[in-house]
């Protein structure tokens, strides 16, 4: 591995060791990408204010998500075809997270299966949900979480209908893979990633392996998965997954503020701000400029995640900032795992965490439970963002 010293580093990284089709996957966005954009470009915005003189000599990042103790508000968003990253790479995701100590969490469409990583970490971790048009194997899913102690269901909402993504159709990335001369050409300069993978414990949906048809061959398989995105989910189907799962539930794929009321009227324990890393509906806002009226609507009933565009321990703080008490990081933590494996994981973790305690440093904050909109400026002019009967940070009371 060359010297990394951010993110961006590992992307460039990633970006040659692994098949163009499976790095646009995780890189690129829906039709124009305007969604995908704004999440950096507003995350950017938004500026720090720095503060002097203040005694920061004992800075804490630790806290807590969902009652879980974590060394920093950051957990590892649920991904589809990790394991094409690098082999076993929903293992490897895990331990790596579970050993720095924050959450990882599964995803339906991942490569090695729920049992997998199970049978692989000591640890309980999250897995996310996708409610197909077959309820018998939604809920079949959900019984096997239990079965492997999973700590919390994260019910992805946002996906009745799959995005169009214009790179993954040119690149023939589908199920099935679709061969053409440039992916076969791709494929052969990149060996080591192909020897590794064909290695792994999988080549497929580890979760979908008992699905109708599948063992009949991907082309089956395929036809089946194309037909269980379901137009009709309502929060009916929200209620019947509350029913049925015993633990804590996350709803993930809010961005709108009506929509969040009706989230925190289901019991759900948490909510994820989201616009599915602007891979959903391109035009989209960001989750970042929505995150303070969802924090104000239903922030005092049920606790604010968010994600999308989060690359940065600038980016977490920033989102602590507006309301959310924790973020999800999806491409970041795949840019480590297709960079170096479980060290790469490792490595997008210490970054973001370094860069969040020097940036609470120099913004005056000595621990990340106190942070408040304080440490920042408005928006186009040098205004300090005060909250209405906020609690100041630990600088703005210096």
């Amino acid at each position: 591995m060359p010297t990394v010293t951010n993110i961006e580093d590992l992307r460039h990284v990633a970006r040659r060791r692994i098949p163009r089709a499976i790095f646009d996957y995780a890189d690129r966005g829906s039709y124009d990408e305007a969604s995908l954009r704004a999440n950096r470009e507003d995350l950017q915005a938004l500026k720090l204010r720095q503060r002097v003189m203040i005694d920061v000599s004992d800075r804490n990042t630790a806290t807590t998500m969902l009652g879980e103790p974590v060394t920093m508000p950051v957990g590892i968003a649920p991904t589809g075809l990790t394991g094409l990253f690098h082999a076993d790479g929903e293992i490897l995701g895990c331990r790596a997270a579970h050993a720095f100590g924050v959450p990882f969490t599964l995803s339906t469409m991942s490569i090695c299966s729920i049992e997998d990583v199970a049978g692989a970490v000591d640890k309980p971790f999250w897995f996310q949900l996708y409610v197909m048009r077959d309820r018998g194997f939604s809920r079949s899913l959900v019984e096997r979480a239990i079965a492997a102690k999973c700590s919390a269901l994260v019910l992805t909402l946002d996906l009745q209908i799959q995005g169009q993504r214009h790179n993954d159709i040119k690149n023939g990335l589908a199920v099935p893979p679709k061969l053409t001369l440039r992916n076969m050409l791709d494929v052969a300069t990149k060996p080591l990633w192909a020897m590794k993978v064909l290695q792994g414990k999988r080549k497929s949906f580890g979760n979908l392996a008992d699905a109708p048809g599948a063992k009949e061959g991907l082309n089956t398989l395929s036809h089946w998965i194309a037909g269980q995105f379901d137009p009709s989910l309502s929060w009916k189907d929200v209620e019947w997954i509350r029913s049925i799962w015993p633990g804590k539930l996350i709803l993930k794929g809010v961005l709108d503020v009506d929509d969040a009321r009706i989230a925190a009227s289901m019991g759900a324990d948490a909510m994820v701000v989201s616009n599915h890393g602007g891979r959903q509906l391109d035009g989209a806002p960001s989750s970042i400029s929505v995150l303070p009226s969802i924090v104000e609507a239903v922030g005092d009933q049920t606790e604010i995640m968010m994600d999308g565009g989060v690359r940065s321990g600038q980016d977490v703080l920033k989102a602590l900032a507006l309301g959310a008490k924790s973020c999800l990081i999806g491409k970041a933590w795949l840019y480590g795992l297709a960079a170096g494996g479980q060290q790469g994981v490792t490595q997008a973790l210490e970054v973001i965490r370094k860069e969040l305690d020097i940036s609470m440093a120099l913004t005056g904050t000595r621990d990340v439970r106190e942070v408040t909109s304080e440490v920042l400026y408005a928006p186009r002019h040098g205004d300090v963002v005060r909250p209405a009967g906020g609690r100041p940070t630990a600088a703005a009371a210096e």
